[in-house]
């Protein structure tokens, strides 16, 4: 796992625990429901870049900035008062709201593999000519924050899931700090991921050789760096998707996948020693990553060669 995603899981944590000082309940439970959410956080954030890769280094912060704002909107205005609502009157919903998430990114990771392979693309990308460059870039916006609802579904209802036994108000509470705190840390990173050429470039430019070695490195880091967020986006959709799949499924009864998942991760941790925690979350990670592989693969099968359905996505390319 990338250091920078680590960092930024930290700081969410960091975020939650200052909260947790000042009002404790929500504080404490936030923190709580902000490290299980940790790997829709990395998605969100690996996710992101893409959607400005290419553009007009002008035109960057100004389109992060309003996918920010989307992205609180789905958090507060839609998603926070539907969470509520399905707690209060109807819980049992939730794992269902988790499995229609878990499909969807096992859908959307399971495309992009797809088009990596040479499958046929859905939507314009950055490889076609542009004729309406207004167009598309309402275009990526839109598909960032239809992407950032269905991560924030997914925060929100893991979120809710932590805090199912407690009040109204302190549910209320716990989903707005998370969905307002983890929309800034994340947007935040992504700001500064994509700026870092600009920063590179200016100072690159400076009389100190140190500073220009700085900003060649950082010139030459940059397209490595999203590079390795776009594959890890990819698959971080997978696993998170699959994981999700995983989980409802145990919750609704049927066992038989999550405890060979969870087998095979406890004999891997037996058999490695001090290694074990690490090589045995990757074992659980990538056999939800398959899960997530195979049931995006059925899905992008059903809708395109069967249904002959066109995906428009601003994330494509």
């Amino acid at each position: 796992m990338p250091g920078g995603l680590v960092a930024l899981l930290d700081d969410v944590a960091v975020i939650a625990r200052t909260a947790a000082a000042s009002i404790d309940d929500i504080g404490v439970a936030a923190s709580r429901a902000g490290t299980k959410a940790a790997g829709v956080v990395i998605d969100d954030a690996a996710v992101t870049p893409s959607y400005v890769t290419g553009l007009s280094p002008a035109r960057e912060l100004p389109i992060i900035w309003k996918i920010t704002k989307g992205s609180l909107k789905n958090k507060l205005l839609i998603l926070l008062p539907g969470a509520l609502i399905l707690s209060e009157f109807l819980p049992a919903a939730i794992v269902f709201v988790l499995m229609l998430g878990g499909l969807y990114l096992s859908y959307e990771g399971a495309e992009k593999v797809v088009e990596k392979l040479g499958g046929a693309k859905h939507g314009e990308t950055l490889e076609d000519p542009i004729e309406d460059l207004e167009q598309f870039e309402k275009q990526r916006t839109s598909g960032a924050i239809r992407t950032d609802l269905i991560l924030s579904a997914e925060i929100m209802a893991i979120t809710l899931n932590e805090v199912a036994a407690e009040t109204l108000l302190t549910r209320a509470g716990v989903l707005a700090v998370v969905g307002i705190m983890i929309t800034i840390v994340v947007y935040g990173a992504v700001a500064l991921i994509v700026k870092m050429d600009d920063v590179g470039l200016h100072l690159s430019k400076k009389e100190s050789t140190v500073s220009q070695k700085i900003g060649r490195f950082l010139l030459a880091a940059m397209p490595k760096l999203l590079t390795v967020l776009s594959v890890v986006g990819t698959v971080a959709m997978l696993w998170v998707g699959g994981g999700i799949l995983i989980h409802a499924l145990h919750e609704l009864g049927l066992h038989n996948l999550s405890d060979f998942s969870h087998g095979l991760q406890h004999g891997v941790e037996e058999l490695t020693g001090g290694m074990g925690g690490i090589l045995g979350w990757l074992t659980y990670a990538g056999i939800s990553a398959l899960v997530g592989l195979i049931v995006g693969a059925v899905l992008v099968f059903i809708l395109h060669k069967v249904f002959k359905l066109g995906h428009e996505t601003g994330a494509s390319g």
